[in-house]
């Protein structure tokens, strides 16, 4: 089992390195040769479960597996979440641009905060509201810009069930943990490669991914996937749910850019506007949040 002494600071620092490593699938995705829809999840899926099956001992210990077995229906449902953002996400990026992919993805925190008030009239604070409205126009603003809409929203509609996944995702463990039942979240990680693995294996058949794109899919199951969600929950023990909102938006940035340098995908002037006013929203909702909180 691994032993690090984690810190705020060092938290900061490997949730900047976690952004940076979650931004890299739209640029890999951009290099594949043969490899298509499914069979691109099927493959980053599966290698971030055989990836996680050598992690998790070290990080938490051989008893983990033991642990699984023993958990309540909270850490499945967990997984399924899990399963769902994993396969939504790749299939978006074969079908519409990364920066659309990725700003709508950053509508999870306000999405959450529906979910949240929709299942357990969870209050929200009027700076939410506000939020919510100003990332809503945004949307509008990136799409009303765009040329061939129909095939850009088919993608962005697939993107979209990253962050409503990921909302009840929290709904779920928040609710357990409001039951006296803890949720161990990477195990949950594994659950969910597992799950995406099986349902895309059919849909992936037959297989026309080369060496190749083999190679570059087993990158992004290992160090774009599989090590940053194991990061990302770590570091949740020390930063501030707002921090690690706010440090999580790095994606997008990050992503945009790679993929902008390294695969000449330059984004609409629409998307950069629209995007722009999505992220203020979310960065002015959580730096609020943190002050009321202080």
């Amino acid at each position: 089992m691994l032993r690090f002494v984690l810190t705020h600071r060092r938290a900061v620092v490997l949730m900047v390195l976690v952004a940076l490593m979650w931004s890299t699938a739209g640029l890999v995705s951009r290099h594949l040769e043969s490899a298509r829809s499914f069979e691109v999840t099927f493959w980053r899926s599966f290698f971030t479960l055989l990836s996680l099956l050598v992690i998790l001992p070290l990080f938490k210990g051989r008893e983990v597996f033991g642990q699984m077995r023993n958990s309540g229906k909270a850490l499945w449902l967990s997984g399924l979440c899990w399963s769902v953002m994993f396969t939504a996400f790749m299939v978006a990026l074969t079908l519409t641009t990364v920066a659309n992919v990725l700003v709508t993805m950053a509508l999870g925190p306000l999405l959450t905060a529906l979910v949240a008030w929709i299942f357990t009239s969870h209050l929200i604070a009027v700076r939410t509201w506000l939020a919510i409205a100003m990332a809503g126009v945004g949307i509008v603003w990136m799409y009303g810009g765009q040329a061939d809409l129909s095939a850009q929203l088919t993608g962005t509609l697939v993107a979209l069930l990253v962050p409503i996944a990921a909302a009840c995702n929290w709904t779920v463990v928040q609710h357990s943990q409001a039951h006296g039942q803890k949720i161990d979240l990477i195990p949950a990680v594994l659950v969910g490669a597992v799950i995406s693995s099986a349902v895309t294996l059919p849909l992936a058949w037959p297989f026309a991914a080369t060496p190749h794109d083999i190679g570059l899919l087993a990158f992004l199951g290992l160090t774009q996937l599989a090590i940053p969600c194991v990061l990302s929950v770590w570091c949740a023990s020390k930063l501030k749910a707002p921090e690690i909102s706010l440090l999580a938006l790095l994606e997008i940035i990050f992503g945009i850019l790679l993929v902008w340098v390294g695969a000449n995908e330059v984004p609409d002037s629409s998307v950069l506007y629209g995007g722009a006013l999505v992220i203020g929203a979310l960065v002015m909702n959580e730096i609020l949040g943190w002050k009321d909180k202080i």
